[in-house]
């Protein structure tokens, strides 16, 4: 028998017929609804019409079971005050899949619902083929409201026909949610390489950025990709039609920067033979991008600070201000937190630059990234050189991700612009990489006999300059005939630091191993 029938030979002020009645209503509209949240507003709504309760509130899990969104309300829309759901009864209704009567359960002197006044509770599952996927939460703070078992019973079936729909919805949030992600990650202009879980945060960052006119602070270390990331924001901005000017805050020595920064007026110093525009100025109407903010002097910092927080500045000699209309990202390797608590920074300074910011991740954090990298930068210069494409042989790949990358991203550009000039093979081969990534281990997957001989070899030279010095490091470069800074980055690469330290190998070192002049 079909409900609507049994609704019909009910007799209409019975209580089976009004609980019938919600049924097929809740049943109605749950197939009518799309949107979670309005599903979830009318579940609860709907049960309020028969349930006595003053709260309630919808649980869901992912895929992990693992709780990821509550949606509450109480029966008055007027009242704020917050619903406090009790770890206890959800886990114990999660764990065994069971509705539960907290009057009649034993857990009513749970500690949450003790302070909460809670005079009666229900919570039934979620269950989707046999799958908990979370749970229907009620409580009332009312003596005259407690709960029976027709209202546990009238719950359940309700919990019964809702869980369907409200896992349609919320994967339907999820779908969508998505698809607005990756059409905003494919609408995003820009010049970056890699498809790591860091570099789409970073995309997912620029493309809400990007639109809007906040200053932003795009942190990483030197060779990131920082200004890329910076002219992606003026590419996909309002402002792409107007001009981006850079500006390396490092490379201008600070007599000068102040001048390219704000330019001066006729006879503002004995060079100034004419009146010159400064890139702030050039910059009116579209981006400046102040890269290594983190280099400016104090007094510069002043000048800048009121740029930012007043739009306007005067050239060097001037007394007329001039007012600007710039969007300002900034960008910096260095740790600006630091700097502040050092006094090498101004903070308010500070904060007018960190309005948003991103971190632009190492390459050795996202290794995942190295091969598309090095595949995309090989093609763009046999492209560039018209030369015949040419491909990376997995033992030089090897090589390529297991190094670590100290320079990133330019790092491994000029690694493969190098290796494609020195190959005369069709592959890239390990011998035309650089020799810093040699030094390092030998992969696993790599049958490289020559190059771990090399490796030894180099290392014992060492170690005998060393013995010959008597253990002076700046001797024992010179005997070797290279430069200091070479030798020290030989002892890093070839990890000859621990051996130098602790003495191994001391037969073929004076002094029980100590190493003068070596700094690590």
């Amino acid at each position: 028998m079909n409900p609507e029938r049994l609704l019909k030979e009910t007799p209409g002020n019975s209580r089976v017929a009004r609980n019938l009645s919600a049924l097929l209503k809740i049943s109605n509209l749950v197939h009518a609804i799309q949107g979670l949240n309005e599903l979830q507003q009318q579940i609860l709504t709907s049960i309020f019409e028969v349930v006595p309760a003053e709260r309630g509130a919808i649980l869901l899990n992912d895929d992990g079971g693992h709780l990821v969104s509550v949606f509450a309300r109480h029966r008055l829309p007027s009242t704020t005050q917050p619903l406090r759901v009790s770890r206890t009864v959800i886990r114990q209704v999660m764990e065994q899949s069971l509705a539960v009567d907290v009057a009649t359960s034993g857990l009513s002197s749970a500690e949450s619902l003790v302070s909460s006044n809670v005079r009666s509770l229900l919570c039934v599952p979620l269950i989707l083929f046999r799958k908990i996927i979370g749970a229907i939460y009620l409580d009332s703070t009312s003596f005259s409201g407690r709960f029976d078992e027709d209202d546990l019973q009238l719950v359940a079936g309700i919990a019964a026909i809702a869980a369907i729909a409200l896992e349609n919805a919320r994967r339907q949030q999820h779908l969508e949610q998505e698809n607005l992600r990756l059409a905003s990650e494919i609408n995003l202009e820009h010049n970056m390489v890699g498809e790591s879980a860091q570099m789409k945060a970073v995309y997912q960052f620029l493309s809400r950025v990007a639109p809007k006119d906040a200053t932003v602070l795009i942190e990483g270390e030197s060779g990131t990709g920082k200004e890329l990331a910076a002219r992606s924001i003026h590419r996909n901005s309002p402002r792409s039609a107007k001009a981006f000017v850079a500006i390396n805050c490092a490379a201008i020595p600070e007599g000068l920067l102040e001048s390219e920064l704000f330019g001066h007026e006729k006879g503002a110093f004995t060079d100034a033979t004419t009146q010159k525009k400064g890139r702030l100025e050039i910059a009116n109407g579209g981006v400046v991008f102040l890269d290594e903010i983190g280099e400016l002097a104090p007094a510069l910092q002043v000048k800048l600070l009121r740029v930012l927080q007043e739009r306007e500045f005067e050239r060097v000699g001037g007394t007329r201000p001039i007012a600007i209309d710039v969007r300002v990202v900034a960008a910096t390797n260095k740790n600006l937190d630091e700097a502040v608590k050092s006094g090498l920074f101004r903070l308010d300074l500070y904060y007018r630059l960190n309005v948003l910011s991103v971190v632009m991740p190492a390459l050795r954090e996202r290794r995942d990234d190295i091969p598309v990298l090095a595949e995309y930068f090989l093609a763009r210069y046999c492209q560039k050189w018209n030369m015949k494409k040419k491909t990376i042989s997995p033992a030089a790949m090897a090589y390529l991700a297991g190094y670590d990358w100290p320079g990133n991203v330019r790092e491994l550009e000029n690694a493969i612009e190098r290796a494609l000039v020195l190959s005369t093979a069709d592959s890239i081969l390990p011998e035309d990489l650089p020799e810093s990534l040699l030094e390092k281990d030998v992969p696993d997957s790599v049958n490289a006999k020559y190059h771990v001989a090399i490796k030894e070899l180099k290392k014992q030279l060492i170690l005998n300059a060393l013995e010959e010095s008597k253990g002076n490091y700046t001797d024992a470069a010179r005997i070797l005939g290279v430069h200091a800074n070479y030798l020290h980055r030989l002892i890093r690469n070839l990890d000859l630091k621990g051996t130098l330290r602790s003495g191994a190998s001391a037969g073929s070192r004076p002094n029980g191993g100590k190493v003068t002049g070596f700094n690590s």
